[in-house]
């Protein structure tokens, strides 16, 4: 199923199928796609950020584990499986303020360490420079508290965030200009949240289908998140009348 123009319908119905694409990928890392004594939930508070998906680690009772201490956690090696997305982008070291070092560990309020967060970017994230702006804080002070973030923006680049949210997030890690591509002006970001952070960008076009992305649980190990089938499954649940105006069908 491609991805839809969604600006062709209200905030609100978006809303509607955020919610039940956030329950999707929820069902989905939580069945099986996680290793053993990771799960994620919905629509948690970490820090600043109120992410739509949080992903967590268990560490049976090691209070002193961390992502970059422990050994292999499950998913995939990033140096036998390279993340295959059409860019890769290293935090510019010139930046200083970009190596700083972790100094805060968020936990959950069970207890468990947060490991990623997962961001369905939202019109209203774009409505106003202040709404972006806020945003972007909320995002770089994940990254920086060595939390991994998967940001999957589905709207068009405008006004408030001329070059998409990535570059209004990445441009504060990474000197170099990004331009966002006029044929595909969706985009799917995956950032590894490394004392210099990298990031896995993916830009799509309307129409597209959904590659799998990679949501880091470690510096070294990610797993693929399944975003096409997740979506689909989620608008399954979009009333009709919507979907004829969503997919612009002539009987709309």
């Amino acid at each position: 199923m491609p991805a839809h123009n969604w600006k062709r319908v209200r905030s609100g119905t978006f809303h509607a199928f955020h919610t039940a694409w956030i329950g999707e990928l929820q069902k989905a890392l939580n069945g099986g796609l996680l290793p053993k004594d990771y799960y994620v939930l919905a629509e948690q508070l970490a820090g600043e950020a109120g992410p739509d998906v949080l992903t967590l680690h268990s560490p049976d009772g090691e209070s002193d584990w961390s992502p970059e201490s422990a050994g292999p956690v499950g998913g995939l090696a990033i140096a036998d499986a390279p993340p295959r997305v059409a860019l890769r982008s290293e935090a510019d070291e010139s930046l200083q303020y970009t190596l700083k070092r972790k100094t805060l560990v968020i936990r959950h309020a069970s207890g468990d360490e947060v490991v990623a967060m997962i961001e369905i970017v939202s019109p209203g994230n774009k409505f106003s420079r202040a709404e972006v702006d806020d945003f972007v804080h909320k995002a770089m002070s994940a990254l920086r508290q060595g939390i991994h973030l998967l940001i999957l923006d589905l709207f068009p680049p405008s006004k408030t965030n001329p070059q998409g949210i990535h570059w209004e997030f990445w441009q504060h890690f990474n000197l170099e200009e990004f331009h966002q591509p006029f044929d595909k002006p969706l985009t799917l970001a995956s950032y590894s949240a490394g004392v210099i952070p990298v990031a896995y960008v993916e830009p799509i076009a309307i129409g597209q289908d959904l590659p799998e992305m990679p949501l880091f649980l470690s510096l070294d190990h990610y797993i693929n998140v399944p975003l096409e089938r997740t979506y689909r499954a989620a608008y399954e649940g979009v009333p009709e009348r919507w979907r004829r105006v969503i997919e612009g069908r002539a009987d709309a």
